[in-house]
C-alpha cells in the first residue's frame, strides 16, 4: 500500500512535530509513509469563508498530487472531511452550474482514499494498541469535524485507553464546539472566547495534565485561551501521544 502524508497548512507552518510524530508512528507499525513536497491547502479556509469558486483549482491540485496514493492520512479532522464531505459538493455544485462533470471526476478518485489519522490506524491497519507510553492524565476533546462530520466516534478514545501510562479521564461537555470554527474566530470573537473560556473551565475541572484532540487549529485555538488564562494544562495532538515511547518519550 502506497501512503502518502497530507499535513495540512496549520501543521506544515506551525506545527511540523505533528507531522513528524505521524510519520514515526506510521513507522513504527510498518508503513512506509510519503511526503509528496507539491502539497498545498486542501482550500477549506477558502470554502468556508465563501470563496468556492477559488477552492476549486485547490481541490484539483490535492487530486494531482495525492490521487497515484492508495491511502492519504492526515492529522486533522477538519480538512479530511473538507476532502470527504465537501470535495463531492464542489463537484455537484459545478456540474448543476452547467461547467460539465469534470471537476466531479476528478476529485472523486481522493475522496474515499483520505482519511483521518485515528480512522486509518483504526480502520485500515486494524490496531488499537500502538505501543505508546505516555505516563500523563489526559481528557480528550473531540473536534468538530471529527465527530460530526467523519463520525470518528470511540477510535481516538480506544487509541488513547491503550496507552500505557496514560489516565484518561472524561470531559465534561466534551461534544460542544471549542469556538474556534476558523474564521467564525475571527468574525465573531467574542463568542468564540466565551466558548474557548467555558472548554478550558470544563478541561480543567478533570484534573488532567493534558487536553489531548485530533485538530492542532482547535487545540491552538484552545492553546491561546489556556495560555492567557495561566492554565496548567497543556494542549497535545492525539498524533504526538501515540507517538510516544519510552526511548523517545512526548512531553
Amino acid at each position: 500500500m502506497r501512503v502518502a502524508l497530507f499535513l495540512t497548512c496549520v501543521n506544515d507552518t506551525l506545527y511540523p512535530d505533528t507531522g513528524r510524530a505521524v510519520v514515526r508512528l506510521l513507522d513504527r507499525l510498518g508503513v512506509d509513509v510519503d511526503f509528496p513536497p507539491a502539497q498545498t491547502c486542501c482550500g477549506q479556509a477558502h470554502y468556508n469563508t465563501g470563496y468556492r469558486h477559488e477552492t476549486e483549482p485547490l481541490a484539483r491540485h490535492y487530486a494531482e498530487v495525492f490521487g497515484e496514493y492508495d491511502a492519504i492520512v492526515t492529522p486533522s479532522g477538519s480538512c479530511a472531511a473538507m476532502v470527504r464531505e465537501l470535495y463531492p459538493r464542489l463537484g455537484e455544485r459545478a456540474r448543476a452550474e452547467g461547467r460539465g462533470a469534470a471537476l466531479a471526476g476528478v476529485l472523486a478518485p481522493v475522496v474515499p482514499k483520505t482519511y483521518e489519522l485515528t480512522e486509518f490506524l483504526v480502520d485500515v491497519l486494524g490496531v488499537t494498541d500502538v505501543g505508546a507510553v505516555y505516563p500523563h492524565k489526559v481528557t480528550y476533546h473531540p473536534t468538530c469535524h471529527g465527530l460530526r462530520s467523519l463520525g470518528l466516534g470511540d477510535r481516538p478514545r480506544r487509541l488513547l485507553e491503550a496507552v500505557r501510562g496514560l489516565e484518561l479521564v472524561e470531559l465534561p461537555g466534551a461534544d460542544e464546539c471549542c469556538g474556534f470554527g476558523g474564521t467564525f474566530a475571527v468574525k465573531n470573537a467574542g463568542v468564540s472566547a466565551a466558548m474557548g473560556a467555558d472548554k478550558m473551565r470544563n478541561a480543567e475541572s478533570t484534573g488532567a495534565e493534558v487536553l489531548c484532540a485530533a485538530d492542532n487549529s482547535c487545540l491552538m485555538h484552545l492553546g491561546g485561551t489556556m495560555s492567557r488564562a495561566g492554565s496548567v494544562v497543556r494542549p497535545v495532538h492525539i498524533a504526538e501521544i501515540l507517538a510516544s515511547t519510552e526511548e523517545e518519550p512526548a512531553r
